[in-house]
């Protein structure tokens, strides 16, 4: 029984080593495979990542929300989804909280999130 469990870890920890590290804030990209009947194809979902729950457990989940036309969306994708063929980071966002559920409330400029910027010392 052991054996399998390892087995299965191992397997998450490979696949969490396939994605880029990400946190609340940051604008990804994510890439689903859809199911049309007998079809498949790849479709892009971007957008900011408002929350991250159960992490560093097999059932982690994130929450991704764009905004088009207007009208903004949420998917909670769960990490180790087999639908799920990759991750990009587009860029890093700026918060100072894990949660950021205050953004459903916001429009326009006024939802944009500054971005993290990596600076180096030189000595």
């Amino acid at each position: 029984m052991s054996v399998l469990l390892d087995f299965i870890n191992q397997e998450s920890q490979e696949r969490r080593a396939s994605f880029p590290t990400f946190a609340a804030g940051d604008t990804i990209n994510v890439h689903v495979k859809i199911r049309e009947g007998n079809k498949e194809r790849i479709q892009q979902f971007q957008g900011v990542v408002i929350q991250r729950k159960n992490s560093n457990s097999n059932g982690e989940t994130f929450t991704v929300r764009k905004i088009s036309n207007q009208i903004g969306t949420e998917r909670i994708f769960p990490l180790l989804s087999p639908n799920i063929e990759k991750i990009e980071m587009v860029r890093r966002g700026k918060v100072r909280r894990a949660r950021l559920f205050y953004l459903r409330g916001l429009s326009g400029k006024a939802a944009r999130i500054k971005e993290r910027r990596n600076t180096t010392v030189v000595a």
